[in-house]
């Protein structure tokens, strides 16, 4: 075995899995990551874990992942070992390893006053190693409860929660309303960023562990929440909170203007087989309202569709350099850094206000958009509350708009007439059991939080769980997440 050394981030300078070329990436659809990487490089990286006497890495993440622990497996070439402790506490480490911005990261002590450990590489070339050694296999349950749960929704909080309590040997059926699983897994995040493979070798995972999944089926709309309730002992809604936010401004009702979602969802059903897009960025000028990572998604995905122009508008302000002040270590950085999409080309536009969206040549189609370059006033919790505008009439031109500015609640109003009760933000309303307002009926991810990331869902997805078993048993033996008392901030 191989003696640690503690000053391995002295030796070692962070060198995370990179990505491909952006010349060469943004002219396909395969993953925009470095296909490979070599098991030494990784075995560095590992070492660079200071093995912390508070680790502080673990402040950032949600779920409770041992990082310290697989970090110091990887240095030592110890895989499979590390591969177990990764799925101690996530379920699917490659929904988090490709897609999760690692709040882990900034957290690390070494991002105190140098480069974070490069957790988020680390965590992908386990998963991809486990993998590739079929080190990953089905582990049904050796003896069943005789209960019955139906789980809606197939995202990654459903799918946790469901492979959870299948395991703890409940019969497990999962209901999906797409006619694809994984939820926005899968028709949200694009090929090049999250290649499907990922969640169709975990769905045949789960199906031979006993899942059983049913698609096209919207509860509350084909089935009624009073007919699953009598098919099963307990129902999980892990339904997402995908009601999209909108621009309320003169012009909305132009031809050419579509939600984000709903754009990344017509592509990724084209690249699955399901034919034509309906809506094409090929040859038009393309402007993305939203600087998050939907947004993002949406100007890589016109540029691969052939786009002339593409332009991402963000109402804030761009963010500075360097920390400020008021956002130290560790909360997660304030600074600016460019996007995979933007790095493809592009252009980013900062703190300007839509006004309205403009037709100049009559046709019922956006030709631009009006807006307001403004500067905000925050409150202390860094929230828009008043603005000053600095230049009026900015025009910007457009054939087509993407709005990409977040979710609100869940799309819930068929389960709110058969007696859900919904909060003032549109979520479903739980107790601390993530029980709903009715009886045996449980809530998880997105339709009981907000919208957030995909590691929060899973964690999610893993303590409803651990309710269920508990409602159902009397007492559960599945772990929690250990999850931390620092949610993302909203918007």
């Amino acid at each position: 075995m191989d003696e640690r050394h503690p000053d391995g981030f002295l030796k070692h300078p962070r060198e995370a899995i990179g990505k491909r070329d952006p010349a060469e990436r943004r002219g396909d659809y395969r993953e925009i990551y470095a296909p490979s990487w070599e098991e030494a490089h990784l075995r560095r990286q590992g070492e660079r874990c200071m093995d912390c006497g508070v680790p502080t890495c673990h402040g950032g993440c949600p779920i409770g992942n041992l990082i310290p622990e697989w970090n110091d497996l990887v240095y030592r070439g110890q895989w499979r070992e590390a591969l177990e402790r990764l799925h101690a506490t996530n379920n699917f480490p490659e929904f988090t390893g490709y897609t999760c911005p690692a709040p882990c990261e900034p957290a690390c002590t070494l991002a105190y006053n140098a480069d974070a450990v490069a957790i988020k590489s680390l965590e992908r070339a386990i998963v991809d190693k486990g993998w590739e050694m079929d080190w990953i296999r089905p582990e049904p349950p050796r003896h069943r409860t005789g209960k019955q749960v139906a789980v809606v929704g197939s995202g990654p909080a459903g799918l946790a929660c469901a492979q959870q309590l299948n395991r703890a040997g409940h019969t497990v059926t999962v209901y999906e309303r797409d006619e694809s699983l994984g939820g926005l897994m899968t028709l949200g995040i694009p090929d090049f960023k999250f290649d499907k493979r990922q969640v169709t070798r975990r769905l045949d995972q789960l199906r031979r562990e006993g899942i059983v999944f049913q698609t096209k089926v919207e509860v509350g709309v084909t089935v009624s929440l009073a007919e699953l309730r009598e098919r099963a002992d307990a129902v999980c809604l892990a339904i997402g909170a995908q009601a999209h936010r909108d621009v309320s401004v003169p012009g909305r009702e132009l031809a050419g203007i579509h939600f984000g979602m709903t754009y990344l969802t017509d592509e990724n059903r084209r690249q699955a087989g399901g034919g034509p897009v309906s809506i094409d960025a090929g040859g038009k000028r393309v402007v993305v309202l939203g600087g998050g990572d939907t947004g993002a998604d949406c100007v890589a995905t016109a540029h691969r569709q052939g786009a002339v122009d593409v332009a991402q508008i963000s109402v804030r302000d761009q963010p500075p350099a360097t920390r400020p002040e008021d956002n130290p270590w560790p909360w997660q950085p304030s600074i600016f850094e460019q996007t995979y999409a933007l790095e493809e080309g592009g252009q980013a536009l900062y703190a300007l206000d839509v006004t309205a969206f403009v037709d100049e040549d009559g046709d019922g189609r956006v030709d631009a958009l009006m807006a307001e370059r403004v500067k905000w006033t925050l409150d202390t919790q860094g929230r828009r509350i008043d603005k000053t505008v600095l230049e009026h009439d900015v025009r910007v031109a457009a054939d087509l708009v993407l709005i990409a500015i977040g979710f609100g609640g869940a799309q819930a109003q068929a389960l709110a007439q058969q007696g859900i009760t919904l909060t003032d933000s549109g979520r479903v309303a739980a107790d601390e059991s993530m029980m709903t307002s009715l009886e045996g009926v449980f809530t998880t991810g997105d339709s009981r939080r907000g919208p957030s990331l995909v590691v929060w869902a899973i964690g999610e997805g893993r303590d409803a769980a651990h309710h269920i078993d508990g409602y159902l048993m009397g007492e559960s033996r599945l772990p929690p997440s250990l999850a931390t008392q620092s949610p993302p901030t909203d918007d």
